[in-house]
């Protein structure tokens, strides 16, 4: 395994043509509200900012194209909501690459909607040292107490005094955190840059944290990379302790983070929709043994997010916690997408053909050619439930260079980096090559070229972009039959008949009075975020690919419930859990997971079984059995509930059995370690070989320090220390060495100033030689 290098999240807003301030069809003028108290999830019911500044450079780019289709499908996104990036000093009041953050969050006043929250995405991006391990993306601060200082007192502090000026007060602010920082402390402390930019990485996202959380209206979400930089448990485990122990150091503690965003500027897949299983055998090995996963078993951000979750919620994170996924490039459509699973008996073969992922290697982040825009930014999706989603949004938007593809001279502090070049192989990508889009600018400046692509290769495919017949005037005929069907006190589902045109329909806007309020690709549409008790009429019109638009159907009334209305009583159990698979699974323990069951009305847990005992509850799809006996056969089924009481019938048992107790090696185990040491850090490598005649299982290495080291994070191993006594657990992959084998293990680790290696070593309790 390897440790996968950063993945650079971009900088600014869109440096377009000339900003064009035009509030989009969707929002109009309010006047001032009442503010409204913090909530749980800020996306819910809401809508979000749509950036003006972007709207044009996607219509300029729309202009330009002679595709009449392809300028269809920019026009059909240029309205979608994108995040403001703030990442130098000068973007707070504006600089040549765009608007400052005033005029930004007055435009999020006029986009506002009566009675409908609004969602601003602001992303806070200026660390001292920032980016340590990407140059195309380093920023104008030094990692110094000076560049700290200008930190708070120029940079933190004037937003924060803007975000809390009384007349944005009814503006949600979602602050993604820092994109890069925290997450580089995990895998890349290594570097001199790096181990530089820690203590100023740590006191400056404190700092943040402390400021924003203070203004009610602002949610702080901490960037946490992506399923291909920190899936494998031994980054994931030390990121979700890095995440808690610097929530722990702030005046609010886990309060002041309100969620986590994976996936920012990157390219990572939301689902690998024909790899959904890590641990099948494909020909010499688990599918997460190839040579692209590389062990990590997150081969997507659905992976991750749950993963996530799980392990901060164990770090004492609230389980109400919420995370969000950047889908603004992760789309990865086009013709090179695949249909179905590979039906190659090869393992690499099975994974490069059946993957959606493209890319020559999952660390190459820089403009990925082939790369397409994902799924539009969406509220609370539905389907992911142990992946606590609040939102998919835009925080990298659309055609935003991730750095530049050769030197361009510049005073912002980005460098070229070779990873942004395409003709690089780079040794960060075990010797392939970029596949960065050529010809590219500098991070945060328009790109059209990857723009272009990004649209074509769009996953889901976007609507209105189809052939355009330039001779085609004749709108689609008036849908009809407009009905309004299930009514709640927050939404209204209707339903029409069909429309037709000479060439074909490509979708239906959906208007509430003369506002539109979200638009189908089908004959139905539910209208959410409604007022209970209250009035509405809906109007329905179909376009063509041509953009030629029916007059509007017959108007249909409905009036939302009152939030009194008592629901009819629930005798409906969920349907049965299924595709029980275990995960990890120890001496005494054993990770199962499962696919959702589903409910009327809504699943609120799951009871796990052990043959006919319970074991215990879950409210995910997973759950770990402990206090099992060692080579032991165990049945586990699963039953899930609702909020009604009602059970559903157990599922399909999951036999298991733990793995047997350990085995102390006859005849001997031999430990070579050595450490690379600088400053007040080091790294160790250390290699296991079993010298004896029987194979050695579940080995666990134990050792001592002399000097008050301590072990920071590990890999190809699970690391703990307790005062100078550190212990190093074999992995699942890696927990069994036949007589003559050895494993690589290493970890990067702390010293005051002196680091004399151990002097003994010991596998399973019984001592082993050096060397």
């Amino acid at each position: 395994m390897s440790n996968i290098p950063k993945r650079l999240r971009a900088a600014t807003t869109a440096a377009a043509a000339a900003a064009l301030v035009v509030a989009p069809l969707t929002f109009v003028a309010t006047g001032a509200h009442a503010a409204e108290a913090h909530v749980d999830n800020p996306f819910a019911g809401a809508t979000q900012y749509v950036n003006p500044t972007w709207s044009a450079a996607v219509e300029g780019a729309a202009t330009r194209v002679s595709d009449p289709a392809l300028a269809a499908k920019m026009r059909a996104i240029k309205n979608q909501p994108t995040a403001v990036w703030m990442d130098r000093i000068s973007a707070i009041n504006g600089n040549a690459d765009g608007n400052g953050l005033k005029f930004h969050l007055d435009n999020a006043v006029a986009q506002k909607k009566a009675g409908t929250p609004l969602v601003f995405n602001l992303v806070i991006y200026d660390l001292p040292g920032r980016d340590c391990f990407a140059l195309a993306s380093n920023g104008e601060l030094p990692a110094t107490d000076a560049g700290l200082a200008r930190y708070k007192t120029e940079y933190i502090d004037p937003i924060a005094a803007l975000l809390a000026d009384p007349k944005y007060q009814d503006i949600r602010v979602a602050a993604v955190i820092e994109p890069d920082s925290l997450p580089n402390l995990i895998t890349n402390i290594s570097e001199p840059t790096c181990q530089q930019s820690a203590p100023y990485y740590r006191e400056g996202v404190k700092y943040a944290l402390d400021k924003l959380h203070a203004i009610p209206n602002v949610y702080n979400y901490i960037d946490a990379a992506h399923s291909g930089w920190l899936g494998w448990d031994s980054n994931a485990g030390p990121a979700a302790k890095l995440f808690a122990d610097v929530a722990k150091t702030t005046k609010a503690g886990f309060a002041s983070i309100d969620g986590f965003v994976t996936n920012t500027a990157n390219s990572t897949p939301l689902e690998e929709p024909f790899l959904t299983d890590s641990t099948k055998q494909v020909g010499s090995g688990q599918v997460r043994s190839a040579k692209y996963y590389e062990w990590n078993p997150d081969f997507d951000e659905i992976d991750w997010t749950a993963h996530l979750h799980r392990l901060l919620v164990a770090e004492g994170f609230p389980s109400t916690l919420g995370m969000v996924i950047d889908t603004s490039r992760n789309g990865w459509g086009g013709p090179a997408r695949p249909t179905a699973a590979s039906t190659s008996t090869t393992l690499d073969t099975y994974v490069d053909q059946s993957r959606i992922d493209k890319r020559n290697h999952r660390g190459a982040w820089c403009n990925p050619l082939g790369a397409g825009i994902g799924e539009r930014p969406k509220a609370t999706p539905s389907g992911y439930a142990a992946s606590h989603l609040d939102a998919f949004v835009w925080v990298k938007p659309p055609g935003e260079s991730d750095g530049a593809s050769s030197e361009i001279a510049n005073d912002q502090g980005k460098r070229f980096d070779r990873m942004c070049d395409p003709t690089f192989n780079s040794p960060k990508l075990a010797g392939a090559l970029t596949g960065a889009t050529p010809n590219a600018p500098l991070a945060g400046q328009w790109f059209e070229e990857q723009f272009v692509t990004l649209v074509k290769n769009a996953y889901p495919v976007i609507e209105g972009g189809g052939p355009v017949d330039p001779t085609d005037t004749t709108a689609p005929t008036t849908p009809s039959g407009v009905t309004a069907g299930a009514i709640t006190n927050t939404t209204v589902a209707l339903s029409w008949t069909a429309s037709t045109d000479a060439v074909g329909v490509t979708g239906y806007d959906v208007y509430q009075g003369t506002t539109r309020v979200g638009t189908s690709a089908t004959t139905s549409f539910t209208v959410t975020g409604l007022t209970a008790n209250t009035a509405y009429s809906f109007t329905v019109r179909a376009k063509d690919a041509a953009g030629n638009v029916s007059s509007p159907s017959t108007a249909v009334s409905a009036r939302t419930t009152n939030d009194t209305t008592v629901p009819p009583l629930d005798t409906t159990a969920p349907t049965a859990p299924s595709g029980l698979v275990a995960g990890t699974v120890t001496q005494n323990s054993a990770a199962i997971s499962w696919t959702a069951s589903t409910d009327a009305v809504g699943v609120t847990g799951y009871e796990i079984f052990n043959g006919t005992t319970s074991v215990g509850t879950s409210t995910t799809t997973s759950f770990t059995a402990t206090g099992l006996t060692a080579a032991t056969a165990y049945s586990f089924t699963v039953k899930a509930k609702d909020a009604a009481g009602n059970v559903s019938a157990a599922s399909t048992a999951l036999s298991v059995t733990t793995k047997p107790a350990d085995t102390v090696p006859t005849g001997g185990c031999s430990v070579a370690y050595s450490a690379n040491s600088w400053n007040s850090g080091f790294t160790a490598s250390v290699r296991v070989k079993n010298t004896g005649t029987t194979p050695l299982t579940n080995w666990k290495l134990t050792f001592s320090f002399a000097n008050g080291q301590s072990v920071q994070q590990g890999w190809s191993a699970t690391w703990s220390q307790s005062g100078t006594a550190v212990t190093a657990t074999g992995a699942s992959w890696n927990s069994t060495l036949a007589p003559g084998q050895s494993v690589d293990i290493g970890f990067n680790g702390s010293h005051s100033g002196t680091n004399n290696a151990p002097t003994a070593f010991a596998v399973n309790g019984a001592a082993c030689t050096n060397g």
